[in-house]
């Protein structure tokens, strides 16, 4: 494998950029200004083509006129000068280029055009690039901003890929007032060239970025994103947010399967394959992130809450144990050592509530110490430090009882060594989360922040933040199994789908449909199809009673409340009468499948569809008549291994109904996560097939067995 080209990318000796000038109003100037202001030690050099010297540094007119070959060339300037000076930095020998320049596909096809052109520049002189249409990069390791906005050029522990150039740049001041501080952040634009994956896979290779944080809108690759993140994941966590499925985006399918697998449910899957943590707002991509690039790993689930307010203290301990988190009770002796700090009334269990309380170092540093030492906890929620910001409050009541005392003065008689504090969750190697009413105008918040403790602004996003470390500890614990390894084709399965493409069918029978599944492996019912009335009844008679009669025929793809199914078929008699009330319904003498009927209260679906990028999708969740109402299923993408097949059992929110229930067994995991990875094997073999629905999959005893199947067959 070549080495990722953003290790070269990211950390330049030299720059030109095209696009400043001495306009302080255009954004090439502005991102020359921030290279010079924010730090950075290496060259700039500005190409211009009339002015002599730019922003204070000596101007050249073409990139052939630099006095070196530069390692990184910024291009932002209009579309038609882009493609010239592409070539221009070929010829020199600058092999990574920055183009921030709009109007290429996601204006429509002829930007996509010329998004192509540019593409065939760049492989000509072996360069990559980022973008177009993106809006630079960061990298604090080396100082370097190529954004238009200050940078704390502070090194940070979180690195940042986003498909928005708002988020790299336009946050900046907001990500320094909570004191997060970025290690790399990737503009990454139309992704013509360097694509979110190689980014995310640059960053987990990035010793700087202790977490990754990803601003998704569309993957064009599925497998490729989830190979690639399944290898971070396990090390360094990986946190998500994706906007781009909303219902005007939802694909409509022609089967159970492909009606409810719209892009955001996709999405949620694809995520949970790849381990990676999905959020829902870009205030939690952030913050999550940087609790977990801050904080040591939680090794349990075991927390504790310390607070100096019960409200305050109920709502962490209530998000907290929502999630999976636990809290437990604290032993006699651990509650023995903390009631000598706290009032007679107060609580010492968990949560620990200090009721008021002014005595800071009993919150931030001999409690908590206590807690930390003690074996019983895996990590610390607080809620309230807090000094000079409560005081500024105060400070207009008190101040008559201290002589009418200036503020300033007021504030130095609080002043205090907060560094003990500071050190805790490394000193016993457990993650500490704050919450705070209070931003950096309190030292408190401040210190916390200053040394990489996260301080959320309300008590249940601090839970949320403890949470996070908890999903990730869920994925580092994830089974892994072998990679699946794909089964030979079936040359009968093979023959059933060709004859019927042949024959210009929409799709299988259900008769065909369960033949392919079977010659797999996938369990389904004993059946025979008949044409005649007495074939019908030599088949029940076979099969043995009761039995279910359905009308067979590729063009009946729903036969649910359309007089098309006759179910608990006990006698002859009753098969007769089915038999012709069918063929009415249906108008014509249509094929009868004659089934077993099957017994079994809980009811199952498993289901493929595909989408560009992400093909095949398998679905698996509860089944039955009421399975688009309930969707309740999960998602992933083909192929599958065992651990992704069982994990997907355990996906859905009725998975109690595969364990034993009201005196049925417990279901056979083991035969169900087969069919969910076969489906997949199917969906690969046969790129024919479209769609399948299975559904449903009824669970008689503990055996899933196949009741109804739908292939349709892409047109």
């Amino acid at each position: 494998m070549s080495e990722n080209p953003l290790h070269t990318l990211m950390n330049p000796k030299s720059i030109a950029i095209i696009g400043a000038s001495n306009n302080p109003m255009k954004m090439g100037t502005m991102q020359a200004l921030s290279v010079i202001k924010d730090g950075y030690k290496g060259k700039l050099y500005p190409i211009h083509p009339t002015e002599q010297t730019v922003i204070g540094l000596k101007a050249y007119t073409l990139p052939e006129e630099l006095p070196e070959t530069p390692d990184l060339g910024l291009i932002v300037v209009p579309i038609d000068h882009v493609f010239p000076l592409m070539e221009s930095f070929g010829r020199i020998g600058t092999k990574s280029i920055i183009v921030c320049t709009a109007g290429f596909k996601e204006v429509g096809a002829d930007g996509k055009r010329l998004e192509q052109q540019l593409n065939e520049i760049a492989a000509r002189w072996g360069i990559r690039f980022v973008g177009p249409n993106c809006m630079g990069i960061l990298n604090s390791a080396i100082s370097l901003n190529l954004t238009v906005m200050k940078f704390d050029s502070r090194p940070g522990l979180l690195g940042l890929a986003s498909q928005s150039g708002t988020y790299v740049t336009q946050t900046l001041s907001y990500l320094r007032k909570r004191g997060i501080r970025l290690s790399k952040a990737i503009s990454t634009g139309n992704e013509a060239n360097i694509d979110l994956i190689e980014a995310m896979e640059y960053l987990g290779e990035d010793e700087q970025s202790r977490a990754i944080i990803l601003y998704i809108e569309a993957i064009r690759d599925g497998h490729r994103f989830i190979e690639a993140a399944r290898k971070i994941t396990p090390h360094k966590p990986i946190f998500a947010q994706y906007v781009g499925g909303s219902a005007a985006g939802a694909k409509a399918g022609l089967s159970h399967t492909g009606a409810m697998a719209g892009p955001d449910f996709l999405y949620e899957g694809i995520f949970k394959q790849a381990g990676i943590i999905r959020v829902h707002s870009i205030e939690d991509l952030y913050a999550h992130g940087w609790t977990a690039a801050t904080q040591p790993p939680l090794k349990g689930n075991r927390i504790a809450v310390v607070t100096h307010s019960g409200g305050p203290g109920t709502a962490m301990s209530h998000v907290a144990d929502q999630g999976g988190l636990a809290l437990p009770t604290l032993s006699a002796g651990v509650q023995n050592e903390i009631r000598q700090y706290i009032p007679p009334h107060a609580s010492s269990a968990n949560p620990v509530d200090l009721t008021f309380n002014m005595d800071t170092d009993r919150m931030t540093v001999i409690i908590p110490e206590i807690l930390m030492k003690s074996g019983e906890i895996d990590g610390l929620l607080i809620h309230g430090p807090m000094m000079s910001g409560w005081m500024k409050e105060v400070h207009p009541h008190l101040a008559m009882l201290f002589n009418n005392i200036s503020l300033d003065e007021f504030l130095v008689q609080f002043q205090k060594d907060l560094s003990p504090a500071m050190v805790l969750p490394w000193k016993y190697d457990l993650p500490l989360v704050l919450c705070s009413f209070m931003d950096r105008s309190d030292d408190f918040t401040e210190a916390y922040q200053d040394n990489n403790i996260p301080v959320f602004d309300a008590p249940e996003k601090a839970a949320r933040g403890m949470l996070c470390l908890l999903r990730h500890k869920e994925i580092r614990e994830r089974k892994i199994s072998p990679a699946a390894l794909t089964p030979p084709k079936s040359p009968e399965a093979e023959k059933i789908i060709r004859d019927a493409v042949a024959c210009g069918q929409g799709a299988l029978d259900e008769a065909a449909a369960k033949r392919v599944l079977a010659l797999y492996g996938i369990p389904v019912t004993k059946e025979r199809l008949a044409v005649s009335l007495d074939e019908a009844a030599t088949a029940a008679f076979a099969i043995g009673y009761p039995v279910a009669l359905k009308a067979c025929d590729w063009e009946i793809m729903h036969k649910s409340g359309k007089g098309l199914i006759a179910l608990n078929i006990k006698t002859e008699e009753e098969l007769r009468t089915a038999f012709a009330s069918i063929r009415r319904a249906v108008g014509h003498d249509v094929p009868i499948l004659v089934q077993e009927m099957l017994t079994g209260g809980r009811e199952l679906v498993v289901g493929m569809t595909r989408f560009p990028g992400f093909d095949p999708c398998i679905l698996f969740g509860l089944g039955g008549i009421f399975t688009e109402v309930l969707k309740d299923n999960t998602l992933r993408l083909a192929p599958l291994s065992v651990a992704d097949a069982e994990e997907m059992l355990d996906d859905i929110k009725g998975k109690a109904l595969l364990d034993a229930f009201r005196g049925m067994p417990a279901a056979d995991r083991t035969a169900l996560a087969g069919i969910v990875q076969k489906l997949g094997f199917i969906a690969l073999l046969h790129p024919e097939i479209a769609e399948i629905d299975l559904n449903p999959v009824i669970l008689t005893g503990a055996n899933p067995v196949v009741a109804d199947a739908l292939l349709v067959l892409k047109g």
